[in-house]
């Protein structure tokens, strides 16, 4: 070990006596300065304009694409090559090195030395990155050691390995140019070799072990993982021991078969270490951050634990004339494992399968315009072709559909899960994020293990709205549209109608739903809903106005009644007709995401909506969900119309200006529970269109989710809300910024350069 310290105690003082090392830590330094002020200046700007950060300030300073280590980390390549490029070449180019082969010291020795080297050299350079990781803890509001510490590892483990990678390639040549090349060559070759033959399902395992594109990833966002950490080891003991195998060659007379077989030993080793190393029941896991949020909530891991030791399958129909092809194509195979790694981290034994077919898409019937005169097969070998795939690799219609009938998912991307022998469907999503969350596979798992779902019934009979179609005003999105995530469906409800005409209501139900009726329920409807009620079933009421005199005879035993007249507001770009009014405190702790909504001001979007009045006849403990502004909102008695004249306020035709309340929640104790009804004076607001307009304030997803899931006493959906982050503010301001910028800018690269300057000047003096 001494001969290791001393030749890298040799190597760094080369090292800092050359004035590469010295330009290269102040190019670092400003680097860091630069990207880290910037944001932490936008964020100081923002604030003291009024506004508010949303989200983590320290992700956003140091890890999004603007950021201090997202910067560090796309440049960090160019640095090291520079470093590393003379560490052998300068002594085999300048003859030293025939030195070291008659000396007594060993190859490995020099090797590890002059790795060892590179360690304290790469150690300086996060150093440098700490100094600003530092100044964060002071200067933001609770930031997240534990995620800034492991951002740290990250990149320290990833210099390591560049530093490797650069003594091998100054083994390979006597020019440092040509070995710097050499050097962003390999480190661009193994950023690339991950997207190899990702199609051949033998080599893509070794080729996605090899790559070293995102391998930080995870150490970046907080969670450190034996996998990673073992794969930048095996990186270093691969090249490192390349390296003593390449310089044992030049000293050596050994047959090339024993030469080419040392390279191989090391290869096939490194490899192997990979495979262990990733191997599921072996993978090691530890969250750093401060809410554990790169770890699956409690809810998920006590239903994974539930499912116990049996097996499950995953098993992804995949078809090739569908939008969402790429997600199943043979080139995603790694990037699934990836997205399913945080329930193989608690459940090993989930296997993942992908069967590829071809057949009609529902998604886009009309797409045989464009292939005049083809038949389906045909068109599917067209688009086989373009992907350079062979048609044996597909199922064809017949023989998919012997196998499951995907009609009802619309021949688009889907997987199902067996266990047990029971399956369900795991669908994908037509939005940004695409991929089920945490809640969807979660309620996926609570079917698979046979609990007892939450049942919510929609009357139908007296024209309601409909589950089953997608006009403006129906509740398909609501319901069981299987491409929206928001469905009850994918949250884990089951849905269903019934005509209380030829139909009784059944017991142990969640919720029933009774949403705008257009024609009076008969004698004999009223009897059965009054029965349901007496014996304690939750409900839903949604009216509309020009409906009270519908549904007020029911309501007045609830003691609430829908007013007379329409609720408008008044707004420059939108329609009186159409009111936001306020989420309460109330309705706020109905389900976690509401609490953040309400917190924020986020409104619901209500078209036509008429107030409710109720009062406190001791039957019904009742509160206000949803309450106008009594400033913009009023209650207008008469006839709306909204193409002529501008709508004003009339008290003398009746109109009145107060806070309405446009929903209600009403509880008692009923058979030892807790019996929960809403009642609302709109019924549009959980509509097809409503759920579809972009509003960024209205918070109609969340709120509708939050009713069924107050009905159904929250057991449904699975609750993967997170705490909102604390470091949501900087504690500088602007004028402390640019001193800053001043200290970190000048005064620390100029000490830097005076510090170098003075050691150069002094040993050439020397």
């Amino acid at each position: 070990m001494k001969t290791i310290f001393r030749i890298a105690k040799t190597e760094l003082r080369t090292l800092f006596y050359s004035p590469i090392a010295w330009f290269l830590m102040i190019v670092f330094l400003i680097q860091c300065g630069v990207t880290y002020l910037g944001t932490v200046e936008a964020v100081a700007r923002e604030q003291e304009a009024g506004g508010k950060f949303f989200g983590s300030v320290v992700e956003y300073v140091f890890l999004s694409n603007q950021g201090m280590l997202g910067g560090v980390l796309r440049n960090l390549y160019l640095y090291i090559p520079l470093l590393t490029m003379g560490l052998i070449s300068r002594e085999t180019s300048s003859g030293t090195i025939k030195l070291l082969y008659s000396s007594p010291i060993r190859v490995r020795e020099i090797v590890f030395g002059k790795f060892l080297a590179m360690m304290i050299y790469s150690l300086l350079l996060v150093a440098i990155l700490a100094v600003f990781v530092g100044s964060a803890m002071f200067q933001v509001k609770s930031p997240d050691t534990g995620l800034l510490m492991s951002s740290l590892l990250g990149v320290y483990l990833l210099l390591c390995a560049y530093s490797a990678i650069g003594l091998f390639m100054s083994c390979l040549t006597t020019y440092q140019v040509v070995a710097a090349v050499c050097t962003f060559v390999m480190i661009g070759l193994l950023s690339y070799v991950g997207s190899l033959w990702q199609d051949i399902a033998f080599v893509r395992n070794l080729t996605y072990f090899l790559s070293i594109s995102g391998r930080t990833g995870k150490m970046l966002v907080g969670l450190i993982t034996t996998k990673d950490v073992i794969y930048f080891l095996a990186i270093v003991y691969l090249f490192l021991g390349l390296s003593i195998y390449k310089i044992k060659a030049g000293m050596e007379s050994k047959p090339p078969m024993v030469k080419a077989g040392r390279y191989v030993f090391v290869v096939v080793s490194t490899l192997v270490i990979g495979y262990f190393s990733s191997v599921p029941s072996l993978v090691g896991y530890y969250d750093a951050t401060r809410a554990k949020e790169r770890t699956l909530t409690p809810n998920a891991q006590k239903i994974i634990k539930e499912l116990g030791d049996e097996p499950l399958e995953v098993t992804a129909y995949n078809n090739l004339l569908g939008r969402h092809w790429d997600l199943g194509s043979p080139e995603s195979y790694n990037q699934n494992l990836a997205r399913w790694e945080p329930y193989t981290r608690f459940k090993h034994n989930i296997e993942l399968k992908t069967v590829l077919y071809y057949d009609s898409s529902y998604e886009n019937p009309g797409m045989f315009r464009y292939y005049p005169g083809k038949t389906l097969e045909q068109v599917a070998k067209q688009y086989a072709d373009s992907k350079d795939l062979t048609m044996d690799l597909f199922k064809t219609p017949a023989e998919i559909r012997k196998m499951v009938d995907l009609k009802p998912e619309l021949n688009r991307y889907v997987m199902q899960l067996k266990y047990k022998g029971r399956t369900t469907f795991l669908r994908v999503f037509d939005d940004n994020r695409q991929w089920p969350g945490e809640t969807e596979v979660s309620a996926a798992f609570k079917r698979l293990l046979q609990a007892k779902m939450p049942k919510i019934i929609f009357l139908t009979g007296h024209l309601e709205r409909n589950i089953n179609k997608l006009g403006d005003r129906e509740y398909k999105v609501l319901t069981n549209l299987t491409t929206f995530r928001n469905s009850l469906l994918n949250q884990g409800f089951d849905v269903d109608t019934l005509s209380l005409d030829a139909q009784e209501i059944p017991a142990g139900i969640s919720a029933l739903v009774l949403a705008d009726p257009k024609v009076a329920l008969t004698a004999a409807n009223m009897q059965k809903l009054q029965q349901y009620v007496n014996n304690g079933g939750n409900l839903l009421v949604a009216g509309e106005p020009g409906k009270q005199s519908i549904l007020n005879p029911f309501l007045r035993q609830l003691g609430v009644q829908l007013m007379d007249g329409i609720l408008v507001q008044t707004s420059k770009d939108l329609q009186p007709e159409l009111v936001s009014p306020y989420l309460t405190a109330t309705a706020a702790s109905f389900y976690p995401a509401l609490i953040h909504a309400h917190h924020d001001s986020a409104m619901v979007s209500m078209p036509r909506v008429t107030a409710l009045s109720y009062a406190d006849t001791g039957a019904f403990s009742i509160k206000p969900l949803l309450v106008t502004n009594i400033k913009t909102c009023w209650l207008k008695k008469d006839n709306l119309v909204t193409d002529s004249a501008e709508i004003v306020f009339s008290p003398e035709n009746g109109d009145e200006q107060k806070t309405f309340a446009t929903a209600v929640s009403l509880t008692r104790k009923v058979n030892n529970k807790e019996q929960r009804i809403v009642v609302t004076g709109d019924a549009d607001f959980m509509a097809n269109a409503e759920l579809q307009r972009f509003n960024m304030r209205a918070a109609n997803f969340v709120f509708n989710t939050a009713l069924f899931s107050w009905l159904s006493y929250g057991e449904y959906p699975i609750d993967s809300t997170r705490p909102k982050p604390e470091d949501t503010a900087v504690l500088l301001t602007k004028a402390q910024v640019k001193f800053l910028r001043i200290i970190y800018l000048w005064v620390l690269p100029g000490v830097l350069l005076a510090f170098g300057a003075i050691l150069l000047i002094r040993r050439k003096r020397k």
